[in-house]
């Protein structure tokens, strides 16, 4: 089930939320949210729901098995205890990633340098849906009570509804068990928090079903033709095209997930921060799916050391961090390829080699230029479609084939071209700071307050019509990072 389909629209989330309003104590809250999360994810999932619930069932193990953190110090058998269940739950973890999301890629690489008749057969593993999301969750807190940083969990309806709950489980954004655990037990609903809630949600709505999804039939259509075919032209569109739909996709998914939590009495971090205004790469990334990096951060760069041993190590940890984002985007040359290509310009950064970021304009547009160079070496079905690709983007990829012409016309018309418009000015911050200005000057206004308010429940409204109307005629089209 996704968030952008009727079913979840009009059966799921209303049933979920009334009765949620309904009950009183949060401890029966959460025995209602565990049981609408695993069915949620049973809707799409009916034989991998067993998977996510032996993962939280080994991993609510291994929790119970860590020590009190002031007994491991005072003893180092404790210490020794501690660091080998902490060993096997990381073990256990990536490894269950590593059989369902790597083991065909391994072994169909292992194969190329296997003569015939030791060829293995290639193992063909359905991707669980959010696989990559729940173990980075559960990894976070089997880390924050080996560190001491919070209490283990007991109580097994917790810990699952911490892994399990709908709004952030398929796609994030990936939650850190110190940053909801308090929440789990002690949250408190508002009617002025729900309803923000709700009007963030449509945001998110709206941004899916009436930009990215526009956006995806342009991208997909022109990534779909041979490369050496498209032009410069061509591969402009293509590219522009993915980096507006992968925004609009994922940021409105961040939206949604954050604005149900919202409606649900929990607070999730951002995800996104108007990363396309950024002026360098490491602004960017400061920016854009803000929960993956501040995991990695916190879970791989700092235990490897960050930057407190010199620069060379620094640089290493950074260009490590990044080889691990492509690897856990998916199992392909492709994703690698471009987490090592942004990892490069990360550390060139740091060097000091980069004179655009100096001056707004010109670190914006090499900073747009790298993003979308990396882009379509992120979108590509292979490393040799992406070379031509790029060939073709840089102006090296000869002339337009005819078919790619007519397809390429018929998106300069007023319709898509109208989108494109819009995916620029809502890219930006620019409706969000004259909102803000606005609210501030009819701030003590009662009477203004008032109509304010209004137009915004208006707005919202007229925003979730479009958005239903629209889903009413669009054939299934999921969220992009559903894959990872």
């Amino acid at each position: 089930m996704v968030f952008s389909s009727l079913p979840f629209l009009c059966i799921f989330l209303p049933v979920v939320f009334l009765l949620h309003t309904l009950i009183r104590s949060n401890k029966a809250r959460n025995v209602l949210l565990m049981i609408a999360s695993v069915l949620f994810y049973s809707y799409g999932e009916p034989l991998y729901v067993i998977l996510l619930l032996g993962s939280v069932t080994v991993n609510y193990f291994l929790g119970l098995g860590l020590k009190d953190r002031a007994t491991r110090d005072k003893k180092s058998r404790a210490r020794n205890h501690d660091k080998l269940i902490m060993a096997l739950g990381v073990a256990f973890n990536i490894a269950l990633l590593g059989v369902f999301k790597y083991s065909g890629f391994l072994v169909g690489e292992l194969n190329r340098l296997l003569p015939a008749n030791l060829q293995l057969a290639v193992p063909h593993l359905a991707l669980p849906i959010g696989i990559s999301f729940y173990t980075f969750q559960i990894l976070s807190y089997l880390v924050d009570v080996y560190r001491g940083e919070t209490p283990v969990q007991r109580n097994f309806i917790s810990l699952l509804l911490y892994v399990s709950f709908f709004p952030q489980l398929i796609a994030g954004p990936i939650v850190k068990y110190h940053d909801i655990a308090e929440q789990m037990d002690h949250r408190v609903l508002t009617a002025s928090g729900m309803s923000k809630g709700l009007i963030r949600f449509i945001t998110g709505l709206g941004k899916k079903v009436l930009i990215a999804n526009g956006m995806a039939v342009v991208t997909d259509s022109i990534f779909a033709l041979p490369a050496a075919g498209l032009g410069t032209l061509g591969a402009w569109m293509g590219a522009v095209g993915f980096l507006f739909q992968d925004y609009f996709d994922f940021s409105g998914y961040s939206d949604m997930a954050i604005g149900l939590g919202q409606m649900f009495g929990f607070r999730f971090k951002e995800n996104f921060n108007y990363p396309y205004i950024s002026t360098s790469c490491s602004e960017f990334w400061r920016r854009w799916h803000i929960s993956l990096n501040t995991w990695f951060r916190e879970y791989l760069y700092f235990p490897l050391g960050g930057n407190r041993k010199g620069k060379a190590r620094t640089y290493l940890n950074l260009w490590l961090v990044f080889l691990f984002t492509g690897i856990w985007h998916g199992a392909a040359w492709t994703y690698i390829v471009w987490g090592l290509f942004q990892g490069c310009f990360i550390i060139l950064e740091r060097l000091k080699l980069v004179p655009f970021v100096k001056n707004k304009i010109t670190g914006n547009i090499y900073t747009m230029l790298v993003m979308l160079v990396g882009l379509i070496i992120f979108r590509s079905d292979s490393l040799a479609y992406a070379g031509q690709m790029l060939k073709a983007f840089f102006g090296f990829g000869g002339s337009m084939s005819g078919q790619t012409y007519s397809l390429v016309s018929a998106y300069f018309g007023p319709y898509y071209l109208t989108l494109l418009v819009l995916s620029i000015f809502f890219s930006l911050p620019l409706f969000r700071d004259g909102w803000r200005k606005v609210r501030a000057r009819l701030a003590g206004r009662k009477t203004a307050s008032l109509v304010f308010m209004g137009a915004t429940m208006a707005g919202a409204l007229c925003l979730l019509v479009l958005s239903l109307m629209q889903l009413a005629t669009d054939s299934y089209n999921p969220f992009i990072y559903f894959r990872f």
